[in-house]
């Protein structure tokens, strides 16, 4: 089973085209969040990678269990499930503008792409631990892909 990740250029494609097929009336098929809430939040997590956003230090065993979920999703290649809990810092449960969403969302994607390519992505994660490029790339495939779906994208 082949393993998709952002580093690639087909999957990066894939991604902005789905994110092309969001429209503000897209509806969720499970979750609290609207599909602009959704895009702001995914702007938010990849934003950890390019070092725009910090997330809070957590106690150490949910940094064993983040790692272990890590590990998990990696073996089985499964996905994420649906409404697990995240940080604070990535709620989003306000209003906001659907458009400038998505266009910050896409900003954010290139600014990745660049992070990557300039071998300039964090070895760390607060929740999962210690981090090779790899992980990055299929961890936030994997985080972006499990909204799309969520929105039927």
């Amino acid at each position: 089973m082949v393993k998709k990740s952002l580093h690639y250029t087909e999957c990066f494609e894939e991604i902005i085209y789905r994110i092309h097929l969001l429209d503000k009336n897209s509806q969720a098929m499970w979750g609290k969040m609207n599909v602009c809430q959704m895009m702001r939040h995914c702007n938010l997590v990849l934003q950890v990678p390019i070092r725009k956003l910090e997330l809070p230090k957590i106690n150490r065993l949910f940094t064993a269990i983040g790692t272990i979920t890590k590990w998990e999703i990696q073996i089985f290649n499964n996905g994420i499930p649906r409404n697990m809990p995240t940080f604070q810092k990535l709620i989003i449960n306000f209003e906001c503008d659907f458009e400038e969403e998505k266009e910050n969302l896409l900003k954010t994607l290139a600014e990745y792409r660049i992070c990557f390519g300039n071998k300039n992505l964090p070895e760390n994660h607060v929740l999962f631990g210690k981090m090779k490029e790899e992980d990055w790339g299929f961890l936030e495939y994997k985080h972006l892909h499990h909204h799309l779906k969520q929105f039927n994208v």
